[in-house]
């Protein structure tokens, strides 16, 4: 210890920081690929190798180092894996884990601008330049939070704000002077949304699910007549949530027809781009942010596809003062002598607490750059590409939906399998590649049945990791159907 200050001294940190970052780069570059992709603990392997109690004095970093290593690291699903090709794309980075170091390093609570200018200042300058990146309109204010779920929740907390200002005071248990609300989605929407009807007192009454076209878009014909049977039913119409970029198949809403209901309708419009608003940073693909100008509230991760380390969600609102208004509560001890002079983020969400966030962000966009982020984005899309190619073209496979941009969903069909005996085919499959331990792949169900999912993202997969899903689905397929 140092001087009696309770904290470390300079040489053992650096002594155990040197081990734990050479670890770190060697994991990085390549040491990763030694470990299973999945983890093949069973449930309560690494709970019954922990002591029951913590320790009652200081152990020696080594052994907890040895032991991070032979009981936590089994037990690790490898997310920063060449091979990781389940869920979304996700990559943690070399310059945002070294960002991710800086934040825990100053830990610093962002609350206030007083509590850390840099923080509130970097956060707002970096989530600026991410919106001209993306072609989004001047006036949009941004900040960031954990995850699009939180993002979400936080918007339709201003949309139930800006279609009630007595909300705030009055809420809205038994009141007879207010309709019950009514939020729309499509049925493809991620499921953060019916979570957040649920967390804002709407109820799952409150959340409609609207049907999707034949390329999993939501189908605004049906938004519309959603919207006027319920009013006729004595529900209050407040919100459309549009995706780009949906949770099962990527698919991209029709923004722009969605905005012109809501204008039509006097609705918030809400933009879930959470995957996909990364892939607009390429001019090529800006199209899929069309029609996001009209939104209320927009959200995208940088944390799935933009390489910075879990968690970093971005929330931009043509609305600023509605989320204050939502979200605004000071007490005397979060007075501060510049109070009304600047921006104090504490004052457009539900968190007091707020991480450095914006630092590791920060780092990732001056290290890899606009360019460079655009040649591994269009790296990873002409890999999916290739590989939905691959399944459109080879015997006993089948594509299931649309590739906009670097997931595939996709279904082995081998002659003989038919329904609900293919659907357990295709599940049995994709046990068998997890098992493997150089691939995990993730599944979801769309109208003709299981589909498997292989979502390309790491800034690690290479063109020799996709060929080996390709080997592994081949020989599985021809496996499991000769049983």
């Amino acid at each position: 210890m140092n001087d009696g200050s309770g904290h470390w001294d300079a040489e053992l940190f650096r002594r155990e920081g040197h081990r734990m970052v050479d670890w770190i780069a060697e994991y990085l570059d390549g040491a990763n690929r030694e470990y299973p992709v999945l983890s093949r603990v069973e449930p309560g392997d690494v709970a019954s190798r922990l002591p029951a109690a913590m320790p009652e004095t200081a152990e020696d970093p080594e052994t907890v180092w040895e032991d991070f290593l032979e009981i936590v690291l089994p037990g690790v699903t490898h997310w920063n894996h060449p091979g990781f090709m389940a869920y979304f794309g996700i990559t943690g980075s070399g310059p945002g884990v070294l960002g991710e170091m800086l934040s825990a390093a100053l830990d610093v609570n962002g609350m206030l601008w007083r509590t850390c200018p840099s923080a509130t200042e970097l956060e707002v300058v970096v989530l600026d330049w991410l919106r001209v990146g993306l072609g989004l309109p001047e006036g949009l204010f941004g900040f960031l939070t954990d995850t699009a779920s939180i993002s979400s929740l936080l918007a339709l907390a201003a949309a139930r704000e800006a279609a009630d200002p007595e909300i705030r005071s009055r809420g809205m248990a038994g009141r007879d002077d207010l309709e019950p609300f009514r939020v729309y989605a499509s049925d493809q929407a991620h499921s953060s949304i019916a979570k957040a009807c649920l967390t804002l007192g709407f109820g799952l009454d409150g959340f409609s699910t609207v049907p999707h076209d034949a390329e999993y878009r939501m189908d605004v014909d049906a938004l519309r007549r959603a919207i006027a049977s319920d009013r006729a039913a004595g529900f209050r119409p407040l919100a459309v949530v549009a995706t780009v970029g949906t949770t099962s198949t990527t698919s991209v809403d029709p923004v722009e027809a969605i905005a012109e209901v809501c204008a039509a309708e006097g609705l918030w419009l809400h933009v879930d781009a959470a995957y996909a608003g990364s892939a607009a940073l390429c001019p090529e693909f800006r199209w899929c942010l069309d029609g996001c100008e009209g939104a209320d509230s927009f959200v995208f991760n940088p944390h799935k596809w933009l390489f910075t380390p879990i968690d970093a969600s971005a929330l931009y609102t043509r609305h600023p003062e509605v989320f204050k208004r939502a979200f605004s509560l000071v007490p005397e001890y979060l007075t501060t002598p510049v109070s009304g002079q600047v921006v104090d983020l504490m004052d457009y969400g539900v968190q007091l607490g707020r991480r450095f966030r914006a630092l590791k962000l920060w780092w990732v966009l001056r290290c890899f750059g606009l360019e460079g982020i655009r040649a591994r984005l269009r790296r990873h899309i002409e890999m999916a590409h290739d590989f939905a190619d691959w399944i459109d073209g080879e015997p006993g496979f089948e594509r299931m939906a649309p590739v906009p941009f670097s997931v595939i969903c996709f279904r082995a069909r081998p002659q003989g399998f038919e329904g609900e005996e293919l659907d357990v085919f295709n599940m049995e499959l994709m046990e068998h590649i997890n098992a493997s331990g150089e691939v995990f792949l993730s599944h979801t169900k769309l109208d003709d049945g299981v589909a498997l999912r292989v979502a390309i993202g790491n800034l690690g997969t290479v063109e020799s990791d996709v060929d080996r899903c390709r080997e592994l689905l081949k020989e599985g397929s021809a496996c499991l159907s000769t049983r």
